[in-house]
């Protein structure tokens, strides 16, 4: 654990993401197998210990700490498992010497425990280490690093320390399993490059840029519609079906019409969307979708209300052809013969937008807010289908945000780097008898300086407090920016914002002069 927790006290203090590589790549060398294999299921999110959840461990630090001296360093820290790696007491009898505890150790102890085992377990482990590797354990526990590393940076790392090419670690990695055995043979040459052959694994997406001030020729750019759904990627090799999340999550289980309905061997992207009534059965707006979102199981009721559908971006195989070093061109006649073949109740083509030049798609992209479209996207037409982001391949040209003013009702505190500030920001609106009621919930949009007057504000304006949470004096209008605005049954306003951000502090505007939930209601989709 000693190494292990060396390395992400160091990420967490270092900006530099050329340095984060060095530091994971320096690790990777050095540290042996099965460590290194687990430290990077860790910093990639491959790593699950469901006996470990938060409630076991603040109920563990309960019977060793006072739990009102917890609760108050918990609020003041702002971090539990960093609250209670420094709070924890030395045990009262030293544990018997022993060989230190290795990453592999713990993480092959922490895969067999049951809910009812891990406090003890955990406890005895706690016993045995320093503050830093307590952090490192309970972090690795409850599957939280947030060390400032995403999942990409990590197989860059390892691609680099071993001098092989990150595209080809992505194209493995999701038919592997922790601890990667025969990723390290091959990267250490000791054996070939791991195959996906027949294995119905996800390929990671390519990915676009925000078009900003740019302006693109359309004779170079095809120009699409953003749909407002979820990207997903559909997967058929050797008689399986796999429906994947942008993040590689398995999601088949959540759409199981979807899966069953494409059985023609191949690897398709595309956006998921719910078909809505009232548009004749094209799609509806996120809020119908997020309907189905995260369901181990979808009854037949909720089938029939929420029918699931992809409308098709691109293709990646054809069969067992890789289509993906093809330009868009010839993929996008590929993708319009295999959709043919597909039930056209299931699966539809995303459009190409007929625009003469980019002012006529401009003027094309302001008149439309529909409730499924997020804004335009822009493929160049000679790509290639690369994973990740590359400049000038493909943009997204997001619609104009919608905004509203709206009063701050309470405030809480961040996590990691902002654990010491309220940053998170809860704001309402005004109903007709003159109540506040919450309408959103944002933690960024402002700068390092608007945050740090935002805490000194909520500080010197809280009324009262509950928890981790301050509730201020509700004098403060924020303009709050979102994508769209949603009836909702789940909260007490009935609406629900998607995607806020605070674009402005008004304290120039009286709280009064905010707008109101009637308002706000007919921005709704």
């Amino acid at each position: 654990m000693r190494a292990f927790a060396d390395l992400l006290d160091r990420l967490i203090y270092t900006r530099s993401r050329n340095a984060k590589l060095r530091l994971i790549g320096d690790y990777l060398k050095s540290a042996p197998d099965p460590d290194r294999g687990w430290a990077m299921a860790a910093l990639t999110g491959d790593l699950d210990l469901p006996g470990v959840k938060p409630a076991i461990i603040r109920a563990m630090v309960d019977e060793r700490v006072d739990p009102v001296l917890f609760r108050l360093s918990r609020d003041f820290v702002g971090d539990t498992a960093e609250t209670v790696a420094l709070i924890w007491p030395e045990p009262l009898t030293p544990p018997p010497q022993s060989d230190p505890l290795t990453l592999a150790a713990v993480v092959d102890r922490l895969m067999t425990l049951s809910r009812s085992e891990a406090p003890a377990v955990l406890a005895t482990m706690l016993d045995r280490l320093e503050a830093d590797e307590r952090y490192a354990l309970l972090k690795l526990a409850t599957g939280a690093l947030r060390v400032g590393v995403s999942a990409r940076l990590a197989k860059t790392a390892l691609a680099e320390a071993f001098g092989i090419p990150v595209d080809a670690v992505e194209e493995v990695w999701h038919g592997l399993k922790p601890p990667y055995a025969e990723l390290f043979d091959w990267a250490e040459g000791r054996a070939a490059q791991p195959s996906a052959a027949n294995v119905p694994v996800f390929r990671p997406f390519m990915l676009a840029h925000p078009l900003e001030e740019t302006q693109v020729s359309l004779a170079d750019y095809a120009a699409e519609w953003k749909w407002d759904g979820i990207r997903v990627q559909l997967v058929h090799v050797a008689g399986q079906t796999r429906l994947y999340s942008r993040a590689g999550d398995d999601i088949t289980h959540s759409f199981p019409e979807v899966a069953a309905a494409f059985a023609t061997p191949g690897v398709l992207d595309g956006e998921l969307l719910v078909k809505g009534e009232f548009q004749g059965g094209e799609a509806a707006s996120f809020n119908a979708l997020q309907q189905r979102l995260g369901r181990k199981q979808v009854s037949a009721k909720m089938l029939a209300d929420y029918p699931a559908f992809v409308r098709l971006y691109d293709i990646l195989f054809d069969g067992a052809e890789d289509l993906r070093e093809q330009p868009w061109t010839d993929r996008r006649a590929r993708l319009e013969a295999f959709v043919g073949r597909l039930d056209p109740d299931r699966f539809d083509i995303s459009a190409v937008i007929d625009a003469a030049d980019f002012a006529a798609l401009e003027e094309i992209r302001a008149g439309a807010r529909d409730a499924a479209i997020e804004g335009v996207m822009l493929k160049r037409r000679d790509s290639a289908y690369i994973t990740g982001r590359r400049v000038g391949l493909w943009y997204k040209w997001k619609r104009d945000p919608l905004t509203a003013d709206c009063v701050l009702m309470y405030a809480q505190r961040g996590s990691g780097k902002r654990s010491s500030f309220y940053s998170d920001y809860t704001f309402g609106a005004w109903t007709p008898e003159g109540e506040l009621l919450p309408v959103g919930k944002a933690y960024f949009g402002f700068t390092d300086e608007e945050l740090k007057w935002l805490d000194r504000y909520v500080r010197n304006h809280t009324v009262a407090r509950f928890g981790p949470v301050r509730e201020t004096d509700k004098t403060l209008v924020l303009e709050v920016a979102f994508d769209s605005i949603h009836e909702s049954k789940r909260h007490k306003s009935g609406l629900a914002m998607r995607f806020p951000r605070i674009a402005r502090i008004r304290n120039d505007k009286p709280a009064s002069e905010a707008d109101t939930i009637e308002t706000l209601r007919r921005l709704a989709t």
